[in-house]
């Protein structure tokens, strides 16, 4: 009995010490990237309520417009130097692109910080800051106001089919990866077409959820494209110099351009069924432990 207890009091031991040692790390982590988000920001969004100003990237492609834009949002590690390659990427191909904060002065290339940002950011305060990121963006005088979509990375791929479920008057959404939302009668709300790019060997969501939210999108009516891009792993795209060097990810990007073009570019008469439905944005245990295994061990690891 003494030999059990011993073992329970060393095992937890060991519990509670590698627990410590994530929490120093994230503590760590945040005084010596406080003013990492200096580097990737251009850009201070007056807040549209009550919340904080959200700072931002924002490219934009030469001439007065009016062009359409695009939301872009990072993955769960916070705005970086990859995003704000994308949304130059993009800016040159005719739009203007912002790429909000949405962790409010985080970002990180650490893994249990990233996840500590997911943790206490909510939905609701990402979507109220993503409010002012329109308002502002739609009153810009080289923006098409009726012709502004989202798109998202992983987290980002999540926090932008939840916006599109919230705001109304976005054109279009593209999900890279996001975890998704699989009720019919939800979906129903969404306010434009939808772009969903996927990869085969992705441990963090499975084929079976992508196939049930590409079943219930037919179901809701919904004009969609998804894609699974075979034997790619999570974050398979990955950078706008890879993109540029073809392949997969090129490839990728060329769907998501096209997928602009039709939705933003023509005159859409797509409007959505009216469901006033409430959506669970609760946070996805499941997925994020997936999530940290795909960066960290599993075959996204080599991406990084």
């Amino acid at each position: 009995m003494k030999t059990v207890r011993r073992i329970l009091v060393a095992v937890l031991g060991i519990v509670v010490g590698f627990a410590a040692l994530l929490v120093g790390s994230v503590l760590v982590d945040m005084a010596l990237g406080a003013n990492r988000l200096e580097a990737v920001t251009n850009t201070t969004i007056p807040a549209a309520g009550t919340g904080p100003d959200v700072r931002a990237y924002v490219a934009a492609p030469p001439g007065e417009g009016p062009f359409p834009a695009v939301i872009m949002i990072h993955e769960f590690y916070g705005l970086n130097q990859s995003i704000v390659g994308k949304a130059q990427g993009l800016a040159e191909e005719g739009y203007v692109v912002v790429a909000p904060d949405t962790f409010r002065g985080s970002t990180t290339s650490w893994i249990p910080r990233a996840i500590f940002q997911v943790i206490t950011t909510p939905p609701e305060q990402v979507n109220q800051d993503l409010d002012s990121v329109f308002a502002w963006l739609a009153a810009q005088p080289n923006v098409r106001a009726d012709r502004i979509a989202i798109m998202g990375f992983c987290y980002g791929g999540r926090t932008s089919l939840l916006y599109s479920l919230h705001n109304p008057n976005l054109a279009a959404t593209a999900i890279f990866y996001g975890s998704l939302v699989t009720d019919t009668n939800v979906l129903k709300q969404l306010p434009g077409p939808v772009l969903g790019i996927f990869g085969g060997a992705d441990q963090s969501i499975p084929l079976e959820e992508v196939r049930a939210f590409e079943s219930a999108l037919q179901q809701a009516g919904v004009p969609h494209e998804i894609t699974i891009y075979e034997g790619q792993p999570h974050a398979f795209v990955t950078d706008i110099e890879s993109i540029r060097a073809g392949g997969v990810q090129g490839q990728a990007w060329a769907q998501l351009l096209s997928f602009l073009d039709r939705s933003l570019r023509g005159e859409s008469a797509y409007q959505p069924l009216a469901a006033d439905l409430p959506v669970k944005a609760g946070f996805d245990w499941h997925y994020y432990w997936m999530l940290v295994y795909e960066h960290a061990f599993g075959s996204a690891a080599h991406h990084h």
